[in-house]
């Protein structure tokens, strides 16, 4: 059996986290490839039901429009129906969820019941004034000009406040994985390909492990 066989085949129960303009969208579309398993982002949810307009699309855009955040009794209940799912059956790679403490202890409590804890949490790790700069100059070659450098600094701080417990309570459990998120898709993918697998989660293939 191929790695890429076997890591299909094993599946994968995983959360990512890591700072705007670190790539993590991107790496989370390779390891959701990798294992076969849905990457399960909750802004990717709540803006499809919005797009289409959906019942639930419609309360969230309500509590958006009002400039509230979305409470964490309406996301644990979309995340409890998305985890339900067929595709998720084998695994799944979280992305965006969970935000809060509270949030923490629901999907605790979900995959406790369920018998598939989390197996590892991954972190990309890079230098904010390094990712300030990549995205400063991505917004002046794209002409955002509501992208302003206080506008990426405020979110790498609303980042770092938000994330922090969390991080803290997954290092705690020896769950952490931490990933220089700097480089080319490829050399931080075959990162995180080496560190999971050193991690005891996944085979690789040849040319990342030589």
């Amino acid at each position: 059996m191929t790695a890429a066989t076997a890591n299909q085949v094993r599946g994968a129960r995983l959360l990512i986290v890591g700072p705007p303009g670190a790539g993590k969208g991107t790496q989370a579309k390779r390891i959701g490839e990798t294992f076969g398993i849905p990457d399960v982002s909750t802004g990717d949810i709540f803006r499809y039901h919005i797009k289409n307009q959906t019942p639930l699309g419609v309360r969230v855009k309500e509590i958006v429009d009002a400039g509230d955040y979305v409470p964490d009794e309406l996301t644990n209940e979309i995340v409890t129906a998305r985890l339900a799912e067929e595709d998720a059956r084998n695994g799944f790679l979280l992305d965006g969820y969970p935000r809060t403490v509270d949030q923490v202890g629901y999907l605790d409590n979900l995959l406790g019941e369920q018998g598939r804890p989390l197996e590892a949490v991954i972190r990309l790790v890079a230098d904010q004034e390094e990712i300030v700069a990549r995205l400063t100059k991505r917004a002046a070659e794209q002409g955002r000009v509501d992208d302003s450098e206080e506008a990426i600094r405020h979110r790498q701080e609303v980042y770092i406040r938000e994330t922090a417990p969390l991080v803290d309570i997954y290092r705690d459990r020896g769950l952490l994985i931490d990933v220089d998120g700097l480089g080319s898709p490829d050399e931080v993918g075959d990162r995180v390909a080496l560190a999971l697998a050193a991690f005891g989660i996944g085979e690789l293939d040849s040319a990342v492990a030589n």
